[in-house]
C-alpha cells in the first residue's frame, strides 16, 4: 500500500477481522456522519467496511441456462421460454435469456403505448419463484444430435446450470429525465408528461456503489458482491463503461460514467431482489438488487465513501426531443438531495421528481450486506485488477 497514507490496511487484515467477528461495518449512509465528526483518518482507523446498495431496473441483464440433454439429443438452434425467445447460438442445450426480450405474441407498440406485460425479465422471476416454465426448442438435426424439436416443462431446480450474467449494471450516475415537448413520451426512464410537468431519475444517490468509490480503487475483477439476494462477483467493467467524464472537485462524475459486469448463481438468488419489470410504451426489463462492500484501506477511500446526496449532481436531459435525436445538451444540473425531496426547481417552477430506483430497498441491501459481513458470513474478494479509470 502507498505509504503516503496514515492508515494502511490490506484485504487480508480486514478479512481476518471479519472471520473473527471483530470487523467494524457501517452503511454508506452511516459513514457520512462518522467522517464528518471524526475525520477520514480516524474513520479509516476504526471502520473496516462500508456497504452500499441499489435496486432498480437494469436492462442489460439476463441469464445463461443449461436445460439438459434430451433423448435423442438435440442441438437447439431456436429456444423459447414461456414464448419468450432466448439466444441459442451457444452450444447444444445452452441458451441466454435477455431481460428485455418481449413475449413472441406481444402487440408491442402497435397501439401505443404498449404494456409489455411479459418478457425475459419475467421469465427469470418465474424461475426464481419456483414456477414451471415451458421450454420449446427446434433444431436442424445432426448425426450426433438428431432431434429436431423438444417441448418440456422446466423449473430452476431441474436446470443443470443457471447463471445470472448482467453485462451492464450499477451505473455510476444517470440522467434526470424531463420532457420539453408538447406531448407525453414513453421512455426507459418512465412516462414523461409534456412541458416539463415531471422528472424521473434512477439512482440510489449516496447509497449507490460506484458513487462511494468514484475512481474504482477497490472494485474490479473478483470483487464479491450482494447480487439478487445471493452472492455474486464483478467479472469485468460493464458495457458503456465511460470513466473519462466531467467530475466535481471530489472526483464525482456529473454524468453517466462507470458500469459493472456482474455474475452469480441464479439458483441461490431470491425473487425479492430479482423482478421482471414492464415499462409502459418502452418494453420489458429486470429490476436487480446489487450491493458492493467497500473496504476502508486508507483515509482517501474513507473520504470518498462519505459522499452525501448534497454533493452528488446529475444533468437534466430532454427525453422528448434531444435524447431520441442524439443531441447532447444539459438543461441544468440538480443534486440528488433535491431530487429525493420529491420536487426540483426547473425554470422557476416546482416540478415533481420520481425515482425509478427504490431507496428503501437500496437501504435494506446495504443493511443485509452489513449483517452478513458483521456475522462473518461474507468475506471480501480482493480484485485481481480494478476497473479502468
Amino acid at each position: 500500500m502507498n505509504q503516503q497514507y496514515k492508515v494502511n490496511k490490506t484485504y487480508q487484515e480486514i478479512n481476518e477481522k471479519i472471520r473473527s467477528g471483530m470487523a467494524v461495518v457501517v452503511t454508506a449512509e452511516e459513514i457520512i456522519d462518522i467522517v464528518k465528526d471524526e475525520g477520514p483518518i480516524e474513520a479509516a482507523r476504526h471502520v473496516d467496511v462500508v456497504t452500499t446498495g441499489t435496486f432498480a431496473p437494469m436492462c442489460s441483464s439476463g441469464a445463461f441456462l443449461n436445460f439438459g440433454h434430451s433423448v435423442p439429443g438435440i442441438k437447439a438452434s431456436q429456444v423459447w421460454l414461456n414464448n419468450v425467445s432466448a439466444y441459442a447460438g451457444l452450444a447444444a442445450v445452452d441458451c441466454y435469456i435477455g431481460a428485455t426480450q418481449p413475449c413472441e405474441d406481444d402487440p408491442l407498440n402497435k397501439v401505443p403505448p404498449g404494456e409489455f406485460n411479459y418478457g425475459g425479465g419475467h421469465v427469470i422471476q418465474d424461475l426464481l419463484e419456483g414456477n414451471k416454465v415451458i421450454l420449446k426448442a427446434t433444431a436442424y438435426g445432426t448425426t450426433c444430435y438428431p432431434n429436431r424439436k423438444i417441448e418440456k416443462e422446466i423449473k430452476l431446480a431441474t436446470l443443470t446450470n443457471a447463471v445470472l450474467c448482467n453485462p451492464r449494471n450499477g451505473y455510476q450516475n444517470y440522467n434526470c429525465a424531463i420532457n420539453l415537448t408538447n406531448k407525453t413520451v414513453y421512455t426507459y426512464m418512465g412516462t414523461l408528461k409534456p412541458q416539463a410537468a415531471n422528472v424521473n431519475y434512477c439512482s440510489a444517490g449516496q447509497l449507490s456503489p460506484l458513487f462511494n468509490d468514484p475512481y474504482y480503487k477497490t472494485i474490479g475483477l473478483g470483487t464479491r458482491i450482494f447480487l439478487g439476494g445471493g452472492e455474486g462477483f464483478v467479472t469485468w467493467h460493464g458495457t458503456q463503461h465511460k470513466p473519462s467524464v466531467v467530475r466535481t472537485e471530489k472526483g464525482i462524475p456529473v454524468t453517466p460514467a462507470g458500469t459493472l459486469w456482474v455474475m452469480g448463481d441464479l439458483k441461490k438468488m431470491s425473487p425479492k431482489w430479482i423482478m421482471g419489470v414492464s415499462i409502459q410504451g418502452y418494453g420489458c426489463s429486470l429490476a436487480v438488487g446489487l450491493g458492493v462492500p467497500i473496504p476502508l484501506l486508507n483515509e482517501e477511500i474513507a473520504q470518498y465513501a462519505a459522499v452525501s446526496d448534497e454533493e452528488l449532481f446529475t444533468q437534466i436531459i430532454d427525453y422528448g426531443y434531444d435524447y431520441p435525436n442524439g443531441i447532447s445538451r444539459s438543461n441544468g444540473q440538480v443534486s440528488y438531495a433535491e431530487l429525493k425531496s420529491g420536487f426540483i426547481t426547473f425554470r422557476g417552477e416546482n416540478v415533481p421528481a420520481v425515482p425509478l430506483s427504490s431507496i428503501v430497498k437500496a437501504r435494506e441491501i446495504a443493511e443485509i450486506l452489513k449483517q452478513w459481513i458483521s456475522e462473518g458470513k461474507f468475506i471480501l474478494g480482493e480484485p485481481q485488477f480494478t476497473l479502468p479509470v
